[in-house]
C-alpha cells in the first residue's frame, strides 16, 4: 500500500479543526473560550459525555447540571425559552424568587422571550409577583411538571450528541505514533510538539533515598504539620502549626527565594495551625486547610490568595485535594463529613455523609469517577463523585482506625489502605483485600517510589519501612528521626524523601542511586547496536 500517497488525498475541513479545538476546551473546563471561539467562527459542537444521564438530569429536575451543559451549546432560541421558562417555574414553586427572578431578567434566552413573545414573559413575571404558587395557572391546558420535563427532554435530547473523548489529544497521539513508525521518531521517547524533538530526559533508578542532605530547622513553637511535593517536581511545600505555608528550595534546605514573595518575608499563611496541604495538577495553586476548617487557595508565583473558604468545615480539615480539571478541591475534617468546593462560585458544590468519626482522608479514583474517603470509625467508602451516593462501605480491620488511602498507580480498582496497625493493606473499591505488607510497628504515613517499585511505610517507631511493591518483602529500613515523625512525602520524579517531625525539623533524604541520560541518540545508538549483534 502506498500510505504517503492516501495521505497525500486527506482533507481536513477548517470547521472540523475547530471542533476539535472546542472538545478539547470543554475537557478542560475553559467554558468561556469555548463561547468565544464559537461565537467567532459559528462552529458548534452539541455534544455531552452521555445523552441518558443529560436527559435523566432534566427528567430529575437537576437544573444546576443541565444549565452547566447547556451553558457551551448552541441550541434554537423556542427550546432554550422553554427549558428556562420551566426552570423559573419551578424555582417558583419552591419559592426560591430571587433565583428565578435573577434567571428571568438576566439570561440570554428570557430576553428573547421578552423581546419576541412578552406575553410569556409577562406571565412569568405576574406569578413571581404572587405570595403563592398556583399549579393551575403554571401548567395551563391538562400539562403538569412531569409532562413538561419529558416534553422538554425529547427536544432537547433530538440536539446533542456524543463523541469519542480527547479527540484532540489522540490525533496528535495517533500522529506521533505513526512518525515513530516510518522512522522519523525515535521510539520510547517524548515528543515536545512546538520544538519538534524529543527532549533529553535524565531517569533515576528507583532507590531508597537513604542519606540525610539537609535538615530544615522550624522555630521554637513551630513544627510542619503537613508537606507536598508538587507534580512538577519544582517545590515542596509545608504547613506548619503557626500557620505560615512556605515553599522550600529542596536542595539547599533553605525558603525558595526564587519567589519574589518570599525573599520580601511576605508569607502565605492562616490564621491558625495548616493540618493539609496539596497541589494542583499543574503545580500552579496550593490548597491549604487549617485546624479551624478554613480552607485557602494560594497562587505559588505571586503567594496570593485567590479563593478562601472560611468555613469549609466546621472541625478541621485532614486533607485536600484538586479535582483533575483544578476547578474543585475535595475536602475531609473532623467534622465527620467530605465535601467538594467549586473554586469559581467559592461555595460548597458536594457533601459525602455516612462516616460516623473523623474523615481522616479522601482522594479521587484514577479515573475521578469516585471519591474514596477512610475515617476513625474504622471504614473506607467508596462515593459516586457527581452523584456523592455511597458505593460501597468496608472495614480493612475490625475496631481500628484508618488513618490513609491512597491510589495505587495504574489501576483505577486499587487503593492502599493505612490502619492504626503494623498491616499495610492494598485492597480493591469492592472491599476485597489484594495484597498486604507486614512491619514490626503501627503504621501512620505511606509514600511511593517514582516508578512504584518500593513502598514507604512510616512506623510510629520512628522507623521507614521500604517494602518491594511486587513481592510485600521488605527491602530495606531506616530511622528517620528521634522524636515521633508526622508524615513522608516523596518527590514525583527523583529519589528524594522529605520527612518532618515533633523535633521541629524536617530532613531532606536522598539516595546515591546514579541517573542515567535517555535522550534520541542515546535511544538510537541502542538499537544500532541490538541490530548489529543480530
Amino acid at each position: 500500500l502506498n500510505f504517503a500517497a492516501m495521505a497525500s488525498r486527506l482533507e481536513v475541513d477548517a470547521p472540523d479543526v475547530i471542533k476539535l479545538i472546542i472538545q478539547f476546551l470543554k475537557e478542560n473546563s475553559l467554558l468561556d473560550t469555548v463561547r468565544c471561539l464559537q461565537e467567532e467562527s459559528q462552529v458548534t459542537l452539541n455534544t455531552v459525555e452521555n445523552v441518558d444521564r443529560f436527559v435523566s438530569d432534566i427528567l430529575d429536575g437537576r437544573w444546576d447540571s443541565v444549565i452547566e451543559v447547556v451553558s457551551t451549546l448552541r441550541l434554537p432560541s423556542a427550546k432554550l425559552m422553554d427549558l428556562f421558562e420551566q426552570i423559573i417555574l419551578e424555582l417558583a414553586e419552591l419559592r426560591e424568587l430571587d433565583t428565578a427572578r435573577a434567571l428571568l431578567r438576566s439570561t440570554p434566552a428570557m430576553s428573547m422571550m421578552k423581546r419576541e413573545r412578552p406575553d410569556r414573559y409577562l406571565r412569568l413575571e405576574h406569578i413571581l409577583q404572587r405570595t403563592y404558587f398556583d399549579k393551575s395557572e403554571a401548567y395551563p391546558q391538562g400539562t403538569n411538571k412531569e409532562r413538561r420535563r419529558q416534553s422538554i427532554a425529547q427536544a432537547l435530547k433530538d440536539e446533542v450528541y456524543v463523541v469519542p473523548p480527547s479527540r484532540l489529544m489522540s490525533i496528535i497521539s495517533q500522529s506521533l505514533k505513526w512518525q515513530q513508525y516510518v522512522g522519523k521518531l525515535p521510539p520510547g521517547t517524548k515528543y515536545d510538539l512546538f520544538k519538534g524533538k524529543a527532549p533529553t530526559e535524565r531517569q533515576e533508578v528507583d532507590a531508597m533515598p537513604k542519606k540525610n542532605t539537609r535538615v530544615i530547622k522550624f522555630g521554637k513553637k513551630s513544627r510542619a504539620e503537613c508537606a507536598a511535593f508538587s507534580p512538577d517536581g519544582q517545590y515542596l511545600v509545608t504547613g506548619s502549626s503557626d500557620g505560615f505555608v512556605e515553599v522550600w528550595n529542596f536542595e539547599t534546605g533553605k525558603l525558595n527565594k526564587n519567589l519574589k514573595y518570599q525573599a520580601e518575608d511576605d508569607i502565605m499563611m492562616h490564621s491558625e495551625a495548616v493540618h493539609a496541604i496539596t497541589f494542583s495538577r499543574d503545580s500552579e495553586l496550593i490548597a491549604s486547610g487549617s485546624s479551624k476548617g478554613a480552607i485557602m487557595i494560594w497562587r505559588v508565583l505571586t503567594g496570593s490568595c485567590v479563593r478562601t473558604f472560611a468555613s469549609a468545615h466546621s472541625g478541621g480539615i485532614t486533607s485536600v485535594e484538586f479535582a483533575r480539571d483544578g476547578t474543585q478541591l475535595l475536602s475531609a475534617s473532623f467534622d465527620n463529613t467530605v465535601r467538594i468546593h467549586g473554586l469559581k462560585s467559592g461555595r460548597t458544590l458536594k457533601e459525602f455523609r455516612g462516616h460516623t468519626s473523623y474523615a481522616n482522608q479522601a482522594i479521587y479514583s484514577n479515573d475521578f469517577a469516585q471519591v474514596i474517603s477512610c475515617s476513625s470509625d474504622g471504614t473506607v467508602r467508596v462515593w459516586d463523585a457527581k452523584t456523592t451516593e455511597c458505593l460501597k462501605v468496608f472495614r480493612p480491620e475490625k475496631e481500628t482506625s484508618v488513618l490513609k488511602v491512597r491510589r495505587v498507580p495504574k489501576n483505577v480498582e486499587r487503593v492502599m489502605v493505612v490502619t492504626r496497625s503494623p498491616t499495610l493493606r492494598t485492597m480493591a473499591t469492592t472491599g476485597a483485600l489484594a495484597a498486604q505488607y507486614d512491619s514490626k510497628s503501627d503504621l501512620v504515613d505511606i509514600a511511593y517510589s517514582p516508578r512504584y517499585k518500593f513502598i514507604y511505610a512510616l512506623g510510629d517507631d520512628q522507623v521507614l519501612y521500604c517494602f518491594n511493591a511486587q513481592d510485600g518483602s521488605i527491602e530495606d529500613v531506616m530511622r528517620l528521626h528521634a522524636k515521633e515523625v508526622l508524615g513522608v512525602v516523596h518527590h514525583p520524579h527523583k529519589n528524594i524523601l522529605a520527612s518532618f517531625s515533633t523535633d521541629r525539623t524536617m530532613k531532606i533524604w536522598r539516595s546515591s542511586a546514579k541517573t542515567k541520560k535517555v535522550g534520541p541518540k542515546m535511544v538510537q545508538d541502542k538499537v544500532k547496536k541490538s541490530v548489529k549483534k543480530k
